[in-house]
């Protein structure tokens, strides 16, 4: 992995710039009434889990073109997600998706202690059919009208909790590729009764103190009809379901100019909030890297999680959730955990009562002032000044790429060939 003598080295060759930067931005924070210092604890102290899968390369839904080093199982992936906590300070966890990452209970725990890492919620997939599996998911699982591929949905879900367990997890993710692509091809009551009975199964399953995320997407792979398909939906679950059910939120996977900070904001009014599977979009289902389109949407979800801290069971779970495609994965989600502390950061800098103030008096243009007054802030020194003294990198991608970790894990790892197509 990446040694602390390299980081350290690298750190150096910043470490002035940086000092007399957040010195810097101390100072005019103070002018507005906020201490640089408490900003910066809050920031060191998120943390957003990082997807196992995340670290392989992605693709399109027509082509997939793998990059040298490609981890060959669960525990190169561990290595991979452990050299993105090493560097960013910022994901102290992993997640797993099974039965991709299936693997001895002994061996995954003592790998994950190597390499510095706990592990988040676990994923189930019935949205792929594996060797040796009886009964196929062609169309459906959850939600399938027989009633023997149901069943084996369920059970795979609850082999999933009872892995998950062993692990330290508290929470299950469950996506459903269900659907349909014609119209009159299923009918719409019956496959959601059918998947609110297979779900009851499940959640009856889950230990006291855990929780079941379920998401929604508008489509992929189902393209005429989703049976999770937007956020109203994924409420209905999880009000039938029961309190430890909650929504979780992929910020890719929404239509274009849905307004998501206010789904959010809804979700966080009646105690539906899950967490987050973080990533961004152009037009739909897109999966690319956080922050990398619509900073300002980033920014604007984290002013409704600020807004709502302290509230009583508010404990939303953050998540990346990216497909990389034309860029090294590790690169990308360093990156992306980086903009996701820093949306948090620049909303911690709001002015909050004179939002409220403006709010109540109806002043438009000041309330979106002051929501432009956090963004526009420049939060870079406090990130880096809470990387280094956690005993990261001040710039990840600068030590990561003068560390060879790619190079050295290519020339260990067998090229993968192309031509492979569809999302992971």
């Amino acid at each position: 992995m990446i040694h602390a003598s390299l980081i350290e080295q690298d750190n150096a060759r910043h470490l002035a710039q940086l000092t007399a930067d957040y010195d810097a931005l101390g100072a005019h924070l103070a002018r507005r009434g906020i201490d640089i210092a408490a900003v910066k604890a809050k920031v060191a102290a998120y943390g957003v889990a990082v997807p196992s899968w995340g670290v392989g390369t992605g693709g399109t839904r027509f082509a997939r073109f793998p990059g040298a080093g490609e981890p060959r199982h669960i525990f190169d992936k561990l290595d991979d997600c452990g050299v993105i906590h090493t560097l960013t300070r910022a994901t102290p966890t992993v997640s797993l998706h099974i039965p991709w990452d299936k693997a001895p209970v002994a061996d995954l725990l003592a790998k994950a202690e190597q390499v510095g890492l706990g592990f988040d919620a676990m994923n189930s997939n019935t949205f792929q059919d594996q060797p040796g599996q009886a009964r196929s998911y062609k169309f459906g699982s959850l939600s399938h009208a027989d009633a023997a591929t149901r069943a084996q949905a369920v059970a795979h879900n609850i082999d999933c909790i009872e892995l998950g367990v062993q692990l330290g997890s508290k929470a299950l993710t469950i996506w459903i590729g269900d659907g349909s692509n014609f119209p009159g091809q299923v009918h719409f009551t019956r496959q959601f009764e059918r998947y609110l009975e297979a779900a009851k199964q499940v959640y009856a399953a889950l230990p006291a103190d855990w929780r079941l995320f379920t998401e929604h997407k508008m489509f992929e792979p189902a393209f005429y009809s989703t049976v999770v398909q937007d956020w109203g939906t994924n409420y209905l679950i999880a009000q039938e379901l029961g309190p430890q059910a909650q929504c979780l939120v992929d910020l890719g996977h929404h239509a274009p100019n849905t307004n998501i900070e206010m789904i959010v904001a809804r979700l966080i009014q009646f105690g539906k909030l899950g967490g987050f599977h973080f990533n961004d979009s152009k037009y739909g289902d897109d999966d690319l890297d956080t922050g990398s389109v619509d900073p300002y949407r980033l920014f604007l979800v984290f002013n409704e999680l600020v807004d709502a801290e302290g509230r009583p069971g508010f404990a939303p779970a953050h998540m990346l959730d990216q497909s990389h495609n034309v860029t090294d994965p590790i690169e990308s989600l360093m990156v992306s955990a980086c903009e996701v502390r820093r949306a948090y950061a620049q909303a911690l800098l709001v002015d909050r009562a004179a939002l409220t103030a403006a709010q109540d008096g109806n002043d438009a243009l000041m309330a979106t002032a002051c929501l432009k007054a956090g963004f526009r802030t420049d939060v870079e020194p406090i990130l880096a000044m809470a990387r280094l003294e956690a005993g990261g990198a001040i710039d990840p991608l600068s030590a990561y790429r003068a560390s060879g970790y790619r190079a050295t894990v290519a020339a260990q790892r067998p090229a993968v060939a192309g031509g492979g197509g569809g999302i992971v």
